[in-house]
């Protein structure tokens, strides 16, 4: 009964759906690693997650729902060339805007840094770089398998397992699969992206 029912909201209202599902999925990410990360007596930041969700309800689930649309109307269809064209113009332009809007406009501002900009010469390139080992590869499959009318809302279940990397990047990490690796397997880690001497 539900499936039904959600199908049909989501055709009926799918802006507002896709940006909803989106906001909640990234926001719950950073929820996630940060209690993944949290050590014991230590409380979760609940107001880092109300700054993410922020982000992803206000600019990227909106970004991304008129960003997948725009490349669906400009590159039509499910042909090679037109979903290689999509990937492409995804990861070239899409991405960087993103993460971009991460670091700076998003959390750096809410959480109030005095150079927004600080975050971002740090961790850009890596992040982008990092991002070209997944985004690249979900969003093939998203033009490939899943409607327009659902692409935001995959992507946002895929940027699930992205949002508990960038936050974790954002707060300690330094854009790299690397240090992501490192703090999975438990090691700290310092501002290059090593493990840090005990």
């Amino acid at each position: 009964m539900a499936g039904p029912l959600l199908r049909s909201g989501v055709r009926r209202f799918p802006w507002l759906c896709n940006v909803l599902l989106y906001g909640s999925l990234f926001s719950a990410g950073d929820a996630t690693q940060q209690l993944l990360r949290r050590r014991p007596g230590q409380e979760p930041d609940w107001a880092q997650t109300r700054h993410v969700a922020l982000v992803a309800l206000s600019f990227h689930g909106n970004f991304n729902y008129v960003w997948l649309r725009g490349l669906e109307r400009a590159l039509p269809g499910r042909a090679p060339g037109a979903v290689l064209a999509k990937v492409l113009c995804d990861q070239l332009v899409g991405a960087p805007v993103a993460i971009l809007a991460f670091y700076t406009a998003g959390m750096s501002i809410l959480q109030g840094k005095e150079n927004i900009f600080s975050d971002c010469k740090k961790k850009f390139w890596n992040t982008y770089k990092t991002g070209l080992m997944y985004w690249p590869f979900v969003q093939l499959s998203n033009f490939v398998l899943v409607p327009v009318y659902l692409r935001t809302a995959y992507t946002g279940l895929c940027g699930f397992l992205w949002a508990i990397f960038i936050c974790f990047s954002q707060q300690s990490g330094d854009g790299t699969a690397k240090s992501a690796f490192l703090w999975f397997r438990r090691e700290e880690v310092n501002a290059d992206g090593e493990p840090s001497e005990k």
